[in-house]
């Protein structure tokens, strides 16, 4: 029996044809992006504006293409990628050697770590306003209506929550930097080559082999390479508006952990 996940709106059912089990794979992959973006979107109400911005770049420039665009150009990446050779093998060792890693993989990898780190910041969140309900509990204010007011409440980013808030952008800095390097490791000059030599094993000499759209693939590996440089700027834009913030904050003598409730929050 199948173990993928039901498509939205149709009724489950097991096995089914190829396609019909296809079409259910790739829907539990949307959903699963899904289920990230309503992940993330409920940390950037808490976010700076600036925060607001790297997750619309990061779901509407990146993801959407990946998922709509990038996987269609991609899709016969290895099955058109011809040598000018019969020998058995030879084809899949040349595309090994050249290609150690689907670009949508790698983009799909660099999407999932360098989102991770928001997720420390909704721990982070959720483990305050926790912390809000129990004192309210023990108050004697714990009913509902003021139990719900707490999850619509913007939590401050300052005390302990400023220093995760940092430290996650910090890391997403270095993760995306590191992503980029490597993709100029395995891919020189962020070009998609033409035409590829290769002398590899079993390949009985030196043969020619061609790469399907390369140029469709260069503007796409252009494009989504741009957005990450952009998520990078943005990114030590809103670092700097941090750091900015908190010191004005120390400069008008503001605590750094507060301690009352209106200034647990920062407003609705």
């Amino acid at each position: 029996m199948s173990t993928l996940a039901p498509v939205p709106g149709r009724p489950w059912k097991a096995g089914g044809t190829a396609k019909e089990i296809a079409e259910r794979w790739k829907a539990s992959e949307k959903m699963n992006w899904a289920g990230l973006y309503a992940t993330l979107g409920g940390v950037s109400r808490h976010s700076t504006s600036i925060g607001r911005i790297w997750l619309s770049v990061v779901f509407i420039f990146r993801i959407m293409v990946l998922v709509v665009a990038a996987e269609t150009v991609w899709s016969d990446e290895k099955s058109s990628f011809t040598c000018n050779t019969e020998q058995p093998g030879c084809n899949s060792v040349c595309y090994d050697e050249f290609f150690p890693i689907s670009h949508i993989r790698l983009w799909a990898l660099q999407m999932i770590i360098v989102s991770t780190p928001a997720l420390l910041v909704a721990m982070h969140i959720a483990h305050l306003q926790h912390q809000e309900k129990k004192m309210l509990k023990m108050s004697g204010q714990g009913d509902a209506a003021h139990l719900d007011e707490v999850k619509k409440h913007k939590v401050r980013i300052s005390g302990s929550l400023w220093w995760t808030y940092s430290l996650s952008v910090i890391f997403r800095i270095i993760f995306e930097v590191g992503f980029m390097y490597l993709f100029y490791v395995i891919y020189p000059g962020y070009k998609m080559i033409r035409l590829v030599k290769c002398s590899a094993y079993p390949c009985p000499n030196t043969v020619d082999c061609f790469v399907s759209r390369p140029t469709e693939k260069t503007i796409f590996t252009v494009f989504m390479l741009t957005t990450s440089g952009i998520c990078i700027v943005l990114n030590v834009a809103e670092l700097i508006f941090l750091i900015f913030r908190a010191c004005t904050r120390c400069y008008r003598g503001e605590t750094s952990v507060s301690s009352a409730r209106s200034s647990f929050y920062h407003g609705k």
